[in-house]
């Protein structure tokens, strides 16, 4: 095993130092790939697109040790507007695993499926994986159909502001930050001193404001009634029963339920043939897959070292449609 390593990474540390003087040299596929068409299923002409949405919804692209790959948004969009190019694409089947992400990012996949939707009449069902809260709610809510995994997790139909506060780790060391400002609120949010009740209630302000939004959009997709919708503004997360009892999903079932209502809405044979957009080839594809760039084998962890929850962690201070639970805010 110690000899496999020594020799991978003198392969790599050679292409590195090559690539420098020579023309580059790639190990691993990347954002630089173009999408391919791969099939999945079927071989009829009418085509159903499977996309995913999975992971923080954020514009900045994964950088990793030896490559970068597309963000999320970025990648969604390239998908899209693929898509727009094929006549024979009847439905898009989107699988959503996500806790949300910064309130733009999720604005703009919204936005996006609406201009697709929009422009070629193609008929749109989510499928929700094991989370899609938040963000990841507010994405789902242009399609014609939303289903859920019986054991999903959905809702959290709110805004939290995530804002750093040393000002107390800063005044046991004896440091302190000296600021010049413009304006009264010029350094609202820093987090190098404890926020004023008029900053506060500006900050919670903005905070309603964006929260409202999503609950106009909520109503606007789904016809929720005031009630309900009141209880929706709790920002409490659901099972996907309670989920369907309060009309923010459509139905319940597994993957291949919601290939099927894809079919059912678009009209569409039981040998549609279903693709997907990949940057490369993978073995023994099929509908769980959720990523378009080749992870590769044994190489993985080279790359990756990120730990569990170490995305959520690691954003920037501001406002997110985001759920999530078990880390500090």
């Amino acid at each position: 095993m110690k000899k496999y390593f020594m020799a991978l990474l003198l392969i790599i540390c050679t292409g590195m130092i090559i690539g420098c003087a020579a023309p580059q040299i790639k190990l691993f596929s990347d954002a630089s790939d173009p999408l391919q068409e791969f099939t999945i299923q079927g071989d009829a002409d009418e085509k159903i697109l499977v996309l995913s949405i999975s992971g923080i919804i954020t514009t900045k692209p994964n950088q990793g040790f030896l490559r970068t790959m597309p963000g999320l948004v970025q990648e969604t969009v390239s998908q899209l507007k693929k898509a727009e190019q094929d006549g024979k694409i009847k439905c898009v089947l989107i699988k959503v695993d996500s806790p949300g992400g910064t309130v733009t990012a999720g604005d703009m996949l919204y936005h996006e499926i609406m201009a697709y939707k929009k422009k070629t009449g193609v008929k749109i069902v989510v499928s929700m994986m094991g989370t899609a809260a938040s963000g990841g709610y507010y994405v789902s809510l242009p399609a014609d159909t939303i289903m859920a995994h019986p054991t999903t997790i959905t809702g959290s139909v709110g805004v939290i502001i995530m804002q750093p506060d040393v000002s107390g780790l800063m005044d046991k060391i004896g440091v302190d930050m000296r600021v010049s400002k413009s304006g009264d609120q010029k350094d609202m949010g820093s987090p190098f001193r404890t926020a004023t009740p008029e900053e506060e209630e500006l900050l919670q302000g903005v905070t309603d404001d964006l929260a409202n939004r999503f609950l106009s959009l909520v109503q606007k997709h789904r016809g929720i009634d005031e009630p309900v919708l009141s209880e929706v503004a709790s920002a409490k997360v659901y099972l996907a029963e309670d989920a369907q009892k309060l009309g923010l999903i459509d139905g319940i079932g597994y993957l291949d339920d919601a290939l099927e209502e894809a079919r059912k809405i678009a009209g569409l044979p039981e040998n549609a043939k279903v693709v997907a957009y990949r940057r490369t080839k993978y073995p023994d594809d099929n509908l769980y897959n959720s990523a378009a760039v080749y992870q590769g084998g044994s190489g993985v962890s080279l790359i990756d070292v990120g730990l569990p929850g170490a995305d959520v962690a690691a954003l920037n201070p501001g406002f997110y449609f985001l759920w999530a639970p078990g880390v500090g805010m």
